[in-house]
Formats: structure tokens, C-alpha cells, sequence
């Protein structure tokens, strides 16, 4: 702990971070569970002089929010990565990021130029990564081992003990999963139409199979821990998280690929406290200080280094998980337009509705 607060005072004198020249400022943060572990919080304070509030949300309640306000009530949000230029285009809710404040050195170069353009719109950039992760599958390999892609949640080898979201990533892993490239029709209405009917189809002839269409994190691990559900679509980190009690289950990346996402920075556009906004995000990508976040949330960072003092346990899962083959298959979420999910939700609510 000296290390990383001597290391954050070495960055502040070197005036990486810029807020002791500044005004005190209440950074009010608009993020997922995990990123901003309390430990992280009290040295990016005690160092910078600033303070944070904390407000934890997920994609698609940071943009109701955001919306809502016309682009106000927090000062740095950080939706997924294909969350950002639809949303502005169509909402008009953030400002453009000046990278000049950010130490761009401090972050893996590929994730950062593939952030970069991802989050582009009207040729500003919008976004920088953070963290990033991925969804496929979580197996109780004893009960279900042959469950290896999405399709295999219809086998009958599974009935009645299957779990996912009634959500994107279930219409998009299922598409793969059938031989379609969904990410190829994201800018052609008719085809994505098409590929979308077909999924449907295979949803609701799958339903069956189906235990429950899960909600949040605690209860699908509590389905799998029970034993009610020995199959599921669902995040690396849960998958990696029921391992550490119970061998059997665990994080599979499917055969069409995992799903890949990045949760970004961005800024809202009626943010007040840009100061600590950038402060945040320069502390946060240090090595140490990202490791102690991916210790917190699971998931790794977009800091370069950032892994080397990561638990080694984690370490572990995450290699049995993904060999060299799995990372390559992985379906990295690009920018969704903005119609998408109109169409989206009207087949999820079929689905649902179906009998």
C-alpha cells in the first residue's frame, strides 16, 4: 500500500493527475459494482484532494439516467463501449474527451485505438477504456459437460435446468451460435431483421429448457449454486466466482466465441467536476491501482501492466477459460445504431410472451 500511494504522489508532482493546482472538486460517478472499490477511493482522496460519489448502474439505466437529465447528475459515466456514439447521436448526452488530460501511456495501445474509434462520432472521440470482459457460458461441467456453445442450452440433456437474460447478448451469442454474423448486419436493417426472426424462432422453441430468464448476478449464481440450473449464459467473472467453491463450475468460452465488451470513460455533457473526472481516470489506469480494481470487480483493465498484481488464483481461471484459441474467437461488441434496439426489444418481449 506505501508503494502505490508513493507511486501516486510521484505521478501528482509530476502533474500527471493536475488536481493539485485545481479547486477541490465532488466527483460524482456513475459506474458498475466493483470499479470503484472503497480502498481505491480513499487514496485517489487523500491523494488529489478531491471526493467521489459513487452511484452503481448498469448500460442500459446509465443511459436512462443520462437521457433523462439531458446529460446531467454525474460527472463521469462508464457505459459499454457500443453504448456511446448511438446514444449521442440520438440523445445528445456527453462531451467530447480531451485526451491531452489523459496519460494515454498508461494504457494497452489496442484497446485504446480500438476504443478510440468505436466511440467516434462527428470525428470527436467520446470514450477511453477501462475494463473489460466478457459473456458466454457457466457450466457445472459434472451435471451438463457437453454444453460447449449456446445452441447446447436446447439440448434435452438440459431441460428445465437452463438459465439467461431475456437481453442482447442472448439474441447476439445465439446467432453466432446458428452459423449468422449479427455484427456484419448491424447497418442493415433488413438483414438484421432476418437473423433476428430466425433467433426468435430458435428462442422460443427453447423455452422448455428454460428454468428461468435470470435478472441479476446474485440470483443466477444462486441457481447454479443450488443446482437448479446446471447451464447458463452469463459473465466470465460469475463463472469464475462459483469456482472458488465449488470445482464443477465454471466459465466455458463458447465454441462461436465469447462475447467481448469494454466499459469506457466517458463524460457527460453536463458534467461539472472535469478536473477530477480526468484525475480519476489517470489514477486508476496506474498498474497498481488497476490491479487492486480487477481484484475488486473480477474483470481485467486497460492498463498496461495492469495484470501483474492481479490475484494468481484469478490468473488461473482465467487461463483454464480462455486458451489462445478462445481470446482469438471472441466477438468483440462493435458501436450498436441507435434503431437496433428498438427491434431488439420487440423480439424479447415475443419471447417472453410465447408459450
Amino acid at each position: 500500500m506505501k508503494k502505490i500511494l508513493t507511486s501516486g504522489i510521484a505521478l501528482l508532482a509530476a502533474g500527471v493527475m493536475g488536481a493539485t493546482s485545481a479547486q477541490a472538486e465532488t466527483l460524482r460517478l456513475l459506474t458498475w459494482g466493483g470499479y470503484a472499490p472503497e480502498n481505491v477511493i480513499e487514496l485517489f482522496e487523500a491523494e488529489t484532494g478531491h471526493t467521489v460519489e459513487v452511484t452503481k448502474s448498469n448500460n442500459e439505466e446509465m443511459v436512462a439516467k443520462l437521457r433523462a437529465t439531458n446529460g446531467g447528475g454525474f460527472d463521469l459515466a462508464q457505459p459499454s463501449q457500443d453504448r456511446i456514439a448511438g446514444a449521442q447521436a440520438e440523445f445528445d448526452i456527453y462531451k467530447p474527451i480531451d485526451l491531452s488530460k489523459i496519460d494515454e501511456s498508461q494504457f494497452i495501445t489496442s484497446m485504446l485505438e480500438a476504443t478510440k474509434g468505436n466511440t467516434t462520432y462527428n470525428d470527436e472521440i467520446y470514450g477511453v477504456p477501462h475494463v473489460w470482459g466478457t459473456s458466454g457460458l457457466v457450466v457445472n461441467k459434472a451435471e451438463a459437460g457437453d454444453v460447449k456453445d449456446y445452441l447446447d442450452l436446447c439440448d434435452a440433456s438440459v431441460a428445465g435446468k437452463v438459465s439467461y437474460r431475456l437481453k442482447r447478448p442472448t439474441l447476439i451469442g445465439f446467432a453466432f451460435s446458428m452459423g449468422l454474423d449479427p455484427f456484419a448486419a448491424y447497418n442493415d436493417e433488413e438483414a438484421y431483421k432476418d437473423i433476428l426472426a430466425k433467433v426468435e424462432d430458435k428462442l422460443i422453441e427453447c423455452k422448455p429448457n428454460v428454468k428461468t430468464y435470470w435478472g441479476g448476478g446474485d440470483e443466477i449464481k444462486n441457481l447454479l449454486r443450488s443446482g437448479e440450473v446446471v447451464a447458463a449464459m452469463a459473465w466470465d467473472t460469475g463463472g469464475w466466482s462459483l469456482n472458488e467453491d465449488n470445482a464443477d463450475i465454471t466459465f466455458v468460452a463458447p465454441e462461436a466465441g465469447a462475447l467481448g465488451w469494454i466499459d469506457t470513460f466517458v463524460l457527460p455533457k453536463r458534467g461539472r467536476a472535469d478536473e477530477a473526472a480526468y484525475a480519476w481516470i489517470n489514477f486508476v489506469m496506474q498498474p497498481e491501482i488497476a490491479a487492486m480494481i480487477t481484484n475488486s470487480a473480477g474483470n481485467f483493465t486497460a492498463s498496461k501492466g495492469g495484470d501483474e498484481g492481479v490475484d494468481e488464483a484469478l490468473k488461473v481461471r482465467y487461463q483454464e477459460s480462455f486458451p489462445p484459441e478462445a481470446v482469438d474467437n471472441i466477438k468483440w461488441y462493435p458501436t450498436v445504431p441507435a434503431n437496433l434496439e428498438t427491434l431488439e426489444g420487440a423480439v424479447l418481449d415475443r419471447v417472453k410472451a410465447a408459450n
